[in-house]
């Protein structure tokens, strides 16, 4: 590296300087740009020497870059500007010689000798743009726009002649046939048309013959139509020829050669790109022919291909669910059955819950469909106790099945029966939404015996469950029962285990307070509190007290708890606690309690930690928060002490 690009001062520069204040300097110290003055030409001396420099210049600009099209056009409107088209012309004659490729230089070339009003010209400038470049297409449209404009019909009809011997691409056969419309030509157009499809041989050329002739004569579309098939071929089966094909025989009253046609293209074409044929089929026939028939023939094109999938993947429900539901669109009940049949006959292949949740799903639309759509009780009946006949209840079981057949039963005006099916489903499978729905038919029907003996098989069979012993309590309530809520509630929050039991804890206490106990209320938080120092529960306790207007009360609960959560050395606890003690005294405080619980504030701090990952291996150091209260700086330093005594100690040994 040489001495100059090395740097000898790596040190910051004492004024820094910004890229905003470096832009800034930069417009501040930008010259005005030069504007050349407004000439005013009074004499033709004056303008000369104008036209001298303007045509030096632009003469300059063209030799140094020859193939710049753009300088020679500017050169040739300047001059046309001043009025000289002698000069113009020569200059564009000279851009020729040197591109006559581009297009745009023809273009405003012709453009110049129109606006000059002198067509022989421009029809000059036309006819060698065409001989030229004939694969232009704007060349000929506009060559043949001008004569159109013009009334030189014959000309510009010989000029489409002379384009349509390239075979140029669709859009100009198109103005050369809308040419011919607006000449009132049909039989030229038509012609014309027999010419088009042999240049180029694709549906959509014939779509447009045949919508040409359905426009004007409508007899020979048929013609057409027949022709494209017959001419295309294996090309011609695509959807939109067969549906423009069906619709004008529509159109033409010949109901039986449209559905002939339609036939004709399912046959021909691949059913994937059938789609359209499908549903404008069936929309014929519900129009002009019997519903039943095109429905079966649709419906066994479907079944075909459901049986395909079937024969691949057989324990694929969802194409069973798909299946049947098909067969109940077409309403057969027999048909409906031998697929639902068939489809049960398929159970999962492994006895694992997840395999068998689709499966069900079949059993039970089977139910639903002889419930409703075939009105056969019987059946119904017999296909729910199937299905729970097959399911594995010791490893596993399907609580929405027992549910169905309960309401079934009910829905048929048999109590007894629903009954049992429920005793049947907590004996075999006492799950909670069993019980939850079991409880909720009694309840409607009044029987509180019965819903207190399902609640209590219901806490036999699963204590731990929070939401058990809340709904027990609260039935209990509802009838105005509170000996046997609270007692409820007491045996409750005596069980060892719960799986939510600071739910219970609050609905306990909730109850309490609707009551009215607030000696009982304090009394539940003292034993919560017994077992639990979490900051919530101080929370709470502080403010129920506030919510009866025991202040005092609430301030003593508060100082409690922030001495329990010190000796706990729970930090973040007793920060959450003194922020809300603080917003306590602020509403029922004075300026003197506030600035008690602000001296109780710590500070906050930011120390570093190793950092270790999954396996224990510390990977580096990161920083986390931490708080600092007062009166805990001096016992932390005396401990720092006291390691340094230790270790002195140490060293003299």
């Amino acid at each position: 590296m040489s001495k100059l690009g090395q740097i000898k001062n790596k040190s910051a520069a004492p004024q820094q300087i910004t890229a905003e204040q470096i832009l800034r300097g930069a417009i501040a110290q930008k010259e005005n740009e030069i504007i050349a003055p407004k000439q005013k030409i009074v004499d033709p001396e004056e303008l000369a020497d104008y036209q001298f420099k303007k045509r030096k210049g632009y003469e300059d600009a063209i030799r140094k870059n020859r193939t710049a099209m753009g300088n020679w056009i500017r050169y040739a409107s300047w001059e046309e500007s001043q009025k000289e088209l002698t000069r113009a012309r020569s200059i564009f004659e000279r851009a020729i010689d040197v591109d006559y490729r581009s297009d745009v230089l023809w273009l405003k070339y012709a453009e110049m000798e129109i606006r000059a009003k002198d067509t022989n010209r421009a029809r000059n400038i036309y006819d060698r743009a065409v001989t030229v470049l004939p694969r232009v297409d704007q060349f000929w449209l506009k060559y043949a726009y001008m004569e159109n404009v013009l009334g030189n019909f014959g000309q510009c009809r010989q000029i489409y002649e002379r384009w349509m011997e390239w075979q140029p691409d669709p859009p100009a056969w198109n103005a050369f046939i809308q040419f011919e419309i607006k000449c009132q030509e049909i039989e030229r157009a038509r012609k014309i048309y027999e010419r088009f499809v042999q240049v180029h041989p694709v549906p959509a050329s014939f779509l447009k013959w045949a919508r040409f002739e359905e426009r004007f004569e409508p007899l020979l579309a048929r013609q057409v139509y027949e022709k494209a098939i017959e001419y295309l071929g294996e090309e011609a089966n695509e959807e939109k020829l067969f549906i423009a094909f069906s619709k004008y025989e529509e159109s033409m009253k010949e109901i039986e050669r449209a559905r002939a046609i339609y036939k004709y293209a399912l046959d021909h074409i691949a059913k994937r790109d059938a789609q359209e044929i499908y549903k404008t089929w069936i929309s014929f026939e519900k129009k002009n022919g019997d519903q039943m028939g095109i429905e079966d023939v649709i419906i066994g094109k479907r079944r075909f291909q459901y049986e395909e999938e079937i024969k691949n993947s057989p324990n694929n429900y969802d194409v069973w669910f798909d299946y049947a539901r098909l067969e109940e669109s077409y309403g057969q009940d027999e048909k409906i059955r031998e697929v639902y049949e068939r489809a049960i006959a398929m159970q999962p292949p492994a006895t694992e819950k997840r395999y068998w949740k689709r499966y069900i799903y079949l059993w039970i639309n089977y139910a639903i469909f002889e419930e409703l759509e075939a009105k056969d009780v019987s059946r119904t009946r017999s296909v729910y106790k199937a299905a729970l006949d097959i399911i594995p209840h010791r490893i596993f079981s399907f609580s929405k099945l027992w549910i169905l057949f309960a309401n079934f039963e009910l829905r048929q005006k048999d109590l007894n029966a629903a009954r049992s099916i429920f005793g049947h489903a907590i004996g075999k499978s006492p799950k909670n939404k069993i019980f939850k729905s079991y409880i909720e038919l009694e309840q409607q029907l009044g029987e509180v015996d019965r819903v207190r003996k399902i609640y209590e098989k219901w806490l036999e069979c699963n204590a731990s469950f929070t939401d058990t012993w809340i709904g027990y309590a609260n039935y209990e309530s509802s009838l105005d029962e509170m000996k046997r809520t609270r007692a409820i509630y007491e045996l409750a929050v005596s069980q060892p285990v719960l799986d939510m039991p600071e739910l219970l804890w609050k609905s306990f206490i909730d109850f309490e307070i609707e009551q009215g106990e607030y000696d009982n209320v304090r009394n539940l938080f003292r034993r919560l509190l017994d077992r639990t120092k979490h900051v919530k529960v101080w929370i709470a306790f502080a403010q129920f007290e506030t919510s009866i207007e025991q202040i005092s009360l609430a301030r003593d609960v508060f100082s409690e708890g922030f001495d329990a959560l010190k000796m706990a050395q729970d930090k973040e606890e007793r920060v959450l606690l003194l922020n809300t003690w603080r917003e306590f005294e602020e509403i029922h405080g004075d300026e003197s309690s506030i600035s008690k619980v602000d001296k109780k504030m710590p500070k906050q701090i930011i120390k570093r930690r190793q950092k270790k990952n999954e396996n224990g291996e510390i990977i580096g150091t990161e920083e986390y928060n931490d708080y600092v209260f007062p009166g805990e700086e001096q016992q932390s330093a005396l401990k720092l002490l006291e390691r340094a005594k230790l270790w002195k100690k140490q060293e003299v040994a």
